[in-house]
């Protein structure tokens, strides 16, 4: 599968436009858990144990919040604002359980891009199969200009998420 950017950007923020938005979608499975697991330590039975997690008051398996995060991280890391892009500060609210077998949308739309830094703040969310906001929240962002002065499209491999972008009319 190939992900690319449909917007061309030769400077840390040129070509990123107020009102730009991309979108990446993924499939989150029960071994997407075991990975977070093993990467972050995180040993929550809520996340792994069905009867537990049933009698719990999310009725099952909840997948990490990280693993619902990470998709925004993909999606700037890799479409908006693009290659070289790291957090600066966050603020995501999560609204409601994600479970193995969602469909789950990150997106980010460009909301401020700051002339004398490259620094870009995005409003972002992330949904779940039915179009319900699991997580909302705000992203500033700073995109390295010697990364974005050499970025090109990436091939990546079988199984990386949908990806999309579009700019504003």
């Amino acid at each position: 599968m190939t992900s690319t950017s449909t917007s061309p950007t030769t400077g840390s923020t040129a070509g990123t436009r107020v009102g730009t938005t991309a979108r990446r979608t993924r499939t989150v499975t029960r071994r997407d858990i075991e990975l977070f697991t093993e990467i972050s330590g995180d040993r929550n039975p809520i996340h792994y144990d069905d009867d537990l997690a049933a009698g719990s008051r999310f009725g099952g398996i909840v997948v990490q919040g990280g693993v619902t995060s990470g998709l925004l991280n993909a999606l700037v890391a890799e479409q908006l604002p693009g290659p070289g892009s790291v957090f600066l500060e966050v603020a995501w609210r999560f609204l409601a359980p994600v479970r193995p077998g969602d469909e789950i949308t990150a997106s980010a739309t460009v909301t401020a891009v700051r002339e004398d830094k490259p620094i870009t703040t995005l409003a972002t969310s992330v949904t779940n199969q039915d179009g319900l906001v699991v997580l909302d929240g705000t992203a500033v962002v700073w995109r390295d200009p010697s990364v974005a002065a050499r970025q090109h499209h990436h091939t990546h491999p079988a199984g990386a998420p949908a990806a999309t972008q579009e700019e504003p009319a």
